[in-house]
């Protein structure tokens, strides 16, 4: 059976993007996370060529993680409490400001990695992360605001292709760009697609203030968001399935090595290695805009994370380019069935004003296990070496599905038809 179970003619998958807010906001996100992912390329292959070291580039997650985590709750309630627009134009400018610190970095004439070592650059990676932090509970608890309550799975498949899209494009000019012109150059043009992405940002009106709960203490406001997905079985699940599965089977933060080392294809072919997964996955977006998993929206997350999990050992095994690419781009595909489904869910299931909150735990559990799961692949490839911790990862991964399929019986059963 084909992704969905809406008949042809009876659905508009274009409908959203008829919303002139929403393209405007769809661009902004498309430039921050073209700027996001050639940052997070240009500082894995650079501290690569710094240290040679696994460990290294999982700590690179770790540092960025762990701020994530500790401020993720009280970002969440800034979104409902405080204008969502003016956050992500403050955070956004934080991160610019942190891609200009690595620039700076990077200049050898000022010496500085020379002097402190490698320890700006995670420094500035922990700014980031904060920023990140900020940034993800009022996106999509603003993006909630602009779009009718009908579209919210249209737009989810649609902002999952405009991410994607920016997520192929960013590694794969990352890559090319640093590998023909240098570190420094691949730097400043992070630093214009941010700008261009404030630009972009300016088109979209304010919304005004989310609802607010007077007489709330603050340790109420934080730990709300938490309790309310704590209570419902669908979120709690799909957030714990996604986030165990990135955790254990993510390869991304071990590529750099599987281009030198292994499949012998330098910085550009890094480029492309990060960019395939995300190919696969609009690829699959497109075909959910047309055809979206609403009524058996629990058995197609199943299967996409196991085989996401299977794409991911087979990728561990291959020795040849263009076979990796097509195991990674497999994988995007599969991975993005959850991403969509997970997103959908959380839009249609949480109040207007705890999206902001619902949204950081969310960040919680799934963001920053991909921060996390690059510092356990970097460890576990330390202590096993490289091949048999991916091959590890996805294993536990497929475990990980038969867990959540027998435990959580109404997100294998879910049905958002009935919920939208």
């Amino acid at each position: 059976m084909p992704i969905g179970s809406v008949p042809p003619g009876k659905h508009d998958a274009y409908a959203v993007l008829k919303v002139g807010d929403f393209r405007s906001f769809l661009t902004f996100r498309f430039f921050t996370t073209l700027a996001f992912q050639m940052q997070g390329l240009v500082v894995g292959w650079q501290m690569y060529e710094l240290t040679k070291d696994p460990l290294a580039l999982g700590l690179i997650g770790l540092a960025e993680a762990l701020p994530n985590i500790v401020v993720a709750l009280y970002a969440g309630h800034a979104a409902d409490r405080y204008n969502r627009k003016h956050i992500i134009v403050w955070f956004t400018l934080l991160f610019l400001v942190g891609t200009m610190l690595l620039f700076l970095f990077s200049v050898k004439s000022l010496g500085l990695i020379a002097l402190f070592g490698v320890f700006p650059i995670y420094l500035v990676v922990m700014i980031s992360g904060v920023a990140r932090a900020f940034l993800y509970p009022s996106i999509i608890a603003m993006m909630s605001q602009i779009i009718p309550r009908q579209l919210y799975g249209n737009a989810s498949s649609w902002s999952s292709t405009m991410w994607q899209l920016a997520a192929i494009t960013g590694p794969a000019l990352g890559g090319m760009i640093y590998g023909f012109f240098g570190v420094r150059i691949a730097y400043l043009s992070v630093l214009f697609f941010l700008l261009v992405a404030m630009v972009m940002l300016g088109l979209v009106k304010n919304r005004p203030l989310p609802q607010f709960v007077e007489g709330e203490t603050l340790y109420q406001r934080l730990s709300s968001g938490l309790k309310f997905v704590l209570n419902n079985q669908v979120l709690l699940g799909a957030m714990s399935l996604d986030m165990f599965a990135v955790l254990f089977g993510g390869a991304v933060a071990m590529l750099p090595i599987f281009a030198a080392e292994v499949l012998m294809v330098g910085p550009q072919g890094l480029g492309f290695l990060r960019a395939a997964p995300m190919l696969g996955a609009v690829a699959m977006s497109l075909v959910m805009a047309h055809r979206p998993p609403m009524i058996h929206a629990g058995r197609y997350l199943m299967i996409g994370v196991a085989g996401f999990g299977l794409s991911i050992i087979c990728f561990a095994i291959s020795r040849n380019f263009y076979l990796s690419l097509g195991l990674l781009m497999l994988s995007g595909m599969f991975d993005n069935i959850s991403v969509v489904i997970r997103a959908t869910a959380m839009q249609l299931l949480t109040p207007d004003e705890m999206r902001g909150r619902v949204a950081s735990v969310n960040a919680i559990f799934i963001g920053s296990s991909n921060e996390i799961g690059s510092f356990e692949s970097g460890v576990a490839a330390k202590l096993i070496g490289l091949i048999p911790s991916v091959i590890f990862g996805g294993i536990m991964t497929l475990g990980i599905v038969g867990f959540t399929s027998k435990f959580a019986p109404r997100l294998r059963k879910l049905n958002l038809r009935e919920m939208s």
